[in-house]
């Protein structure tokens, strides 16, 4: 398994942590999902909220102005959520959520990750905000 750039800061706990009390096949989308988005990003900031259980990724700790995106485990899926979704071309119609901003994917299957145009969101998602430096 290839080492992921990803940066974790700040929130309380770990990946791990977030992802604990998830169904072993729940958790093993949120791996894959975490690296889909390290390797989108290289050098991502990660943020997990074990408590809260999810983890935000983006260019520094702020949520909603640093942030593009995040991962939150449920029972049977995996939400790979983004901050303005609203904002974000979604010509396949995956994007679910009526709120002001936010937007997300159900994950159920790991083909889902593999989708090109999952992978596109996560790079649409991730100009929404400045480089990294």
């Amino acid at each position: 398994m290839r080492e992921l750039k990803i940066k974790t800061v700040g929130g309380n706990g770990n990946f791990e942590e977030v992802i604990a009390s998830a169904t072993p096949e729940v958790q093993a989308l949120a791996r894959e999902a975490r690296a889909l988005v390290a390797d989108v990003m290289p050098g991502i900031t990660e943020v997990p909220w074990a408590r809260q259980k999810i983890a935000g990724y983006g260019v520094g700790p702020k949520k909603m102005s640093e942030h593009f995106c995040y991962l939150a485990p449920f029972k049977k899926h995996l939400n790979l959520g983004f901050f303005y979704g609203a904002d974000l071309p979604d010509p396949q119609n995956m994007l679910e959520g009526a709120g002001k901003e936010l937007r997300h994917i159900k994950i159920r299957h790991a083909e889902q990750l593999r989708e090109p145009a999952v992978r596109e969101l996560i790079e649409r998602a991730s100009r929404h905000l400045p480089k990294l430096k």
